[in-house]
């Protein structure tokens, strides 16, 4: 046993029933690793109704992949929420900071706390970074971004790494926003596409209608688009049509998308959030199907087992004994089976119809 081993040993002894890194979190809250935090440095607008959040972690923030996000729990009233966002700054930076970038939806509201009532200085909860909407190595000549709204922020980040890198292959970006003053980042990818005049190409398209996009305009931006490995981001109706447009192409493989909610089965089959029973608590929670249902049952009153609420320690399970839930990560759909039920973890599964779980 080492050393630092036998420290912790030592130390838990003598702080039972707490943690040493309980202790440690109360000196300074970026200590604990038990509970990874950030504090709030700075929130720099963007747009009217965007803004960029910049947070120092904790020691041992695990650094990123350009295009990976990173779920955030934010205390509102002395409710805790967890929404994902795409980190926006480089890698490995050697201040340790890093960049998210909200926008404030009429229906958002962590998002509109965040972007309108947070300060510097406050603490976050943060889970390590995560997700597959990342560039290839080693990275193809030639790529085509087609982004919308807020799209551009996972986007945003890989263009800054490869400009640091100083490797940008030949790009065109095709970025749909209702008007030029609604661009996120708009400034900036502007000043991008005039350093790099002829490499890095912004086609900048605005329509008032959300998500709305012919395809037939993108083979007119960028010529031979679904012959393109594409990487792209926005609202569902713009997806989809990407979708179409490169299977019909006979390319399905050349375009990648990064969906802010996965796609659920339509029509009959499990949908968007509704009724969870917790059976064994007696207590019933209306929750949305971006809301955990661990946070679901903790704000209806009940008192559910959990640890570091982000998919890892496994302590908030429960089996799920009729319904379907949805894993926060992955997307992934998971039905009840009566003769042999799933345990789930509440921390990172969200309603998709109605539920019972068995705590």
């Amino acid at each position: 046993m080492s050393a630092g081993s036998t420290l912790l040993n030592v130390a838990g002894r003598l702080t039972t029933p707490l943690l040493p890194d309980d202790y440690l979190g109360y000196l300074n809250p970026l200590w604990s690793r038990r509970e990874p935090r950030a504090r709030v440095l700075a929130v720099v607008p963007e747009t009217p109704d965007s803004a960029t959040l910049w947070l120092r972690p904790g020691p041992g923030w695990p650094a990123h992949t350009p295009g990976q996000y990173v779920r955030m729990g934010v205390d509102i009233d002395g409710v805790r929420h967890w929404r994902t966002y795409s980190l926006t700054s480089v890698p490995g930076r050697r201040d340790g900071r890093i960049a998210i970038c909200v926008k404030a939806t009429p229906d958002g509201f962590v998002s509109r706390h965040l972007v309108r009532d947070t300060a510097p200085g406050t603490i976050l909860r943060l889970a390590p970074p995560a997700g597959e909407y990342v560039l290839p190595r080693p990275l193809p000549a030639r790529i085509t971004f087609v982004t919308a709204g807020s799209g551009v922020t996972p986007v945003m980040g890989m263009l800054r790494a490869l400009e640091q890198a100083g490797a940008l292959p030949e790009i065109d970006h095709v970025h749909l926003a209702p008007r030029h003053e609604d661009v996120i980042f708009g400034a900036e990818l502007r000043r991008l596409s005039e350093r790099h005049a002829g490499r890095y190409r912004l086609h900048e398209h605005h329509d008032d209608r959300d998500g709305l996009f012919d395809v037939a305009d993108l083979d007119v931006r960028v010529p031979g688009a679904a012959t393109v490995p594409t990487w792209a981001c926005g609202p569902a109706p713009l997806l989809d049509a990407l979708a179409e447009h490169f299977a019909a192409a006979g390319a399905p493989e050349l375009l990648t998308v990064e969906r802010f909610r996965p796609v659920l089965p339509a029509a009959g089959a499990a949908g968007e959030g509704g009724t969870v029973t917790f059976t064994r608590s007696d207590v019933t929670a209306d929750a949305d199907g971006a809301t955990p249902l661990l946070v679901a049952g903790e704000e209806a009153g009940a008192l559910l087992p959990s640890g570091c609420r982000m998919g890892i320690c496994r302590s908030c399970v429960g089996r799920l004994t009729a319904g379907n839930v949805r894993d926060l990560r992955t997307g992934e759909l998971i039905a009840a089976d009566p003769t042999e039920p799933d345990l789930i973890q509440t921390c990172v599964s969200a309603a998709a119809g109605p539920v019972e779980i068995d705590l």
